[in-house]
């Protein structure tokens, strides 16, 4: 009889359809909306199309995926699980009703990301008043270094913990000709945001958009970094604007504080 060492043991996955429904999910969300049909899916995970047909299934009968015309997407329920997730934190439960009562922030486009990994991660999105269609989608990703949001969160940490964290995926992404490359011209943009107490993004992510973000202190001590942002027309972000919000989103972060974590009077 062939022994089965504990190196075998700890090599087998002991739950290969979940480990392949969770690849499928990921690989949906990484095609950005567009379908992707059986047999993409069944290359992309290395197993034979009838496995992935009943996985599939299986994910469409939860509504975790859909299928139309041209393959599979991501179905409604990641939608309510992600909202789920964010709802979690009581920072983004208050966060609409802070944002909604600030004169100088109810008309903008403001989200709330956190830090995951080299990213800003998008988990909540009061809509304004804009005629213009800023910001990105829930559940979306931006490099952090490149990013408002990401600059507050990045703030936090020392420049030794940020050039551990982001060395390793220089050089950054080239998003517009404002993208920065490496850490090295990261450090002094966030020694201006640990100065000035808020965050500026002027077209580094997007053309045409600057942002402006604040990290929020968390709740409790297993909640995620948070940073709140808006996105400001660039025609429309002069300096005066630019301070203009930034006041009220540290406005709005001391109103997102716990009131239990504050120190007490003497």
């Amino acid at each position: 009889m062939t022994e089965t060492t504990t190196n075998d043991r700890a090599d087998r996955d002991p739950a290969p359809a979940v480990t392949r429904s969770l690849r499928i999910l990921t690989l949906l969300a990484e095609a950005e909306g567009v379908p992707m049909t059986l047999s993409d899916i069944a290359r992309a995970l290395g197993i034979a199309k009838s496995s992935t047909a009943n996985l599939c299934a299986v994910l469409e009968d939860g509504a975790m995926v859909e299928r139309e015309a041209g393959g599979y997407r991501l179905g409604r329920r990641t939608a309510e699980l992600g909202g789920a997730f964010a709802q979690q934190f009581n920072q983004v439960r208050e966060f609409y009703r802070v944002v909604a009562a600030s004169d100088a922030l109810h008309r903008e486009v403001v989200q709330v990301a956190m830090l995951d990994g080299v990213d800003a991660l998008y988990l909540a999105r009061h809509e304004g008043r804009s005629p213009y269609r800023l910001g990105t989608p829930l559940g979306s990703r931006l490099p952090a270094a490149l990013s408002a949001t990401g600059l507050a969160l990045l703030a936090r940490l020392d420049d030794g913990a940020v050039r551990s964290l982001l060395a390793p995926a220089e050089p950054f992404p080239r998003l517009t000709a404002d993208s920065i490359a490496g850490v090295d011209a990261l450090l002094p943009q966030l020694a201006e945001v640990r100065e000035r107490g808020y965050a500026i993004d002027r077209g580094g992510s997007f053309g045409g958009i600057t942002g402006v973000a604040v990290a929020l202190d968390p709740w409790a001590p297993a909640d995620p970094p948070l940073a709140m942002g808006a996105a400001l027309p660039a025609e429309h972000a002069d300096d005066a604007r630019v301070a203009e919000v930034g006041a009220a989103l540290l406005e709005a972060a001391r109103a997102l504080t716990n009131p239990l974590s504050a120190p007490r009077s003497a």
